[in-house]
């Protein structure tokens, strides 16, 4: 009885792990004859036109692919070698990620509808007016290949021109802003800022530059895998440190100092996001890490381990529990990392959700939580609106001095000024329309609070060089 038992434990055990073929029986007639088909999922970090993924051709429409032992469920999609050549629904339209539990046989056959680059009924932009393509074609010279990047602007950009703004730089570009862009779905990042502004917030710049297609992986992993690829995410990050920020800082009104600049991303995007935050701790000071692929080198771990804190930081990590077997542990392996670091409890966050996937609405959901934790206590709220019928500064930005000017008569006020991150920086009594020394105060941006003993108001000061 008890061999009977163990057997069973190994058939079932078998089974689990076993391979699976997948068969392609029906393509769109219009499916070019010289281009190959891949599968892209998580078994290959999403990459569209990995060889190893690509399908067999047996005639024009059977296809086959037979994958490696596994375990658990399986997400995927099939594409032409890029993201740009997806398949979508017969109407293209977007198609949500196919999935595949192990186990539950050894053979599926499939169809692909439709192709997003060949399909006029396609989906229609879903960004809002305020994202545009900064550029279609931005040089990459540390990696001799170019990018398309894209940009969001604030609500009040183009008429609050005096006001400067923190950044976020963000990974996969194409399925930030647009539906029709995205291989498997959008963030909703603009929808969010926009209401996140309509309620009161300060509003902020997202640079989102678009991954490379077939140089994904190599861009987003420091680390070469033998299966997988990877080792250019060194050139990557010295791209978007020395070549994009300081074009960006350049040509738009930004906060440039790292109280003010995030990173983040999700899987692949995850890692090279954080990676990059702890390579360039004196250009960003907030990570969001989303379902990150720490799995891919173990080395990122003793990275970490080696980069002790130099200076305040703050580590957003969200996954779901069931996306991988090591998903969770990795994540909470990490956290004694940093802590042993040197980071406080304070400066990371892990947000570990039951339904959680590995798919854009489930990082497009969490997006508006990580947003609000990563800058809560940088100044980034809106002036009190009561305040400007009550007082003005001026000049504003500033440089060494300001004056307050009242708009009613008020005698002494009690004036405080607070750094980004909510640190007291000057509590003073004087008299109103009295030069107010600012030439000790570092550039950056500040709250000001300003109480008649009666009632207390609020602007924001931005002081420059």
């Amino acid at each position: 009885m008890k061999l009977l038992f163990s057997l069973l434990l190994l058939f079932l055990s078998i089974a689990a792990a076993a391979q699976v073929t997948m068969q392609i029986t029906t393509v769109p007639a219009n499916t070019p004859a010289m281009d190959n088909i891949y599968i892209a999922g998580t078994m290959n970090g999403w990459n569209p036109g990995i060889p190893d993924y690509q399908l067999t051709k047996v005639n024009a429409s059977f296809y086959t692919i037979t994958l490696e032992a596994g375990s658990g469920t399986l997400e995927f999609k099939f594409t032409r070698g890029d993201w740009s050549k997806g398949e979508c629904k017969a109407d293209g339209s977007f198609l949500p990620n196919r999935t595949f539990t192990y186990g539950n046989g050894d053979t599926i056959t499939l169809s692909i509808a439709g192709w997003d680059d060949l399909l006029n009924g396609g989906s229609t932009s879903t960004a809002l007016p305020n994202v545009s393509v900064m550029s279609a074609s931005f040089f990459m010279p540390q990696l001799n290949r170019s990018r398309k990047i894209w940009l969001y602007l604030p609500d009040d950009y183009a008429t609050a021109l005096n006001k400067s703004y923190p950044v976020i730089y963000m990974q996969d570009g194409q399925n930030v802003f647009d539906d029709s862009t995205s291989y498997a779905g959008e963030w909703e990042v603009d929808e969010t800022l926009h209401t996140l502004q309509a309620d009161g917030n300060y509003g902020a710049i997202v640079v989102a530059i678009e991954n490379g297609g077939i140089y994904r992986i190599d861009e987003y992993s420091p680390y070469d895998n033998p299966s997988y690829g990877g080792g250019q995410g060194d050139a990557y990050c010295d791209f978007i440190v020395n070549t994009l920020k300081p074009f960006v800082d350049a040509n738009y009104r930004t906060l440039p100092q790292r109280d003010f600049t995030a990173i983040a991303g999700s899987s692949m995007g995850g890692l090279i996001s954080f990676y990059a935050a702890l390579k360039y701790p004196a250009v960003f000071s907030k990570v969001g890490i989303f379902s990150p692929s720490l799995w891919f080198d173990d080395s990122i771990f003793t990275y970490a381990g080696s980069h002790n804190k130099t200076q305040e930081m703050k580590f957003y990590f969200t996954a779901g529990r069931n996306e991988s077997a090591e998903m969770v542990p990795d994540i909470k392996s990490m956290y004694s990392t940093l802590y042993a670091d040197g980071y406080a409890d304070a400066e990371m966050d892990t947000v570990i959700k039951e339904d959680g996937q590995h798919a854009e609405w489930f990082w497009a959901r969490e997006f508006p939580f990580c947003f609000k934790w990563l800058f809560d206590g940088t100044i980034i709220h809106a002036d009190d609106p009561e305040a400007d019928s009550i007082f003005s500064i001026n000049p504003n930005p500033a440089q060494d001095k300001i004056y307050l000017q009242s708009r009613y008569p008020m005698k002494k006020i009690r004036l405080e000024i607070y750094d980004a991150n909510g640190r007291k920086m000057m509590d003073k009594t004087q008299a109103f329309a009295k030069e107010i020394d600012i030439s000790k105060l570092p550039v950056g941006m500040y709250y000001l609070k300003v109480s008649d003993g009666i009632k207390e108001y609020s602007k924001v000061l931005q002081i420059m060089q």
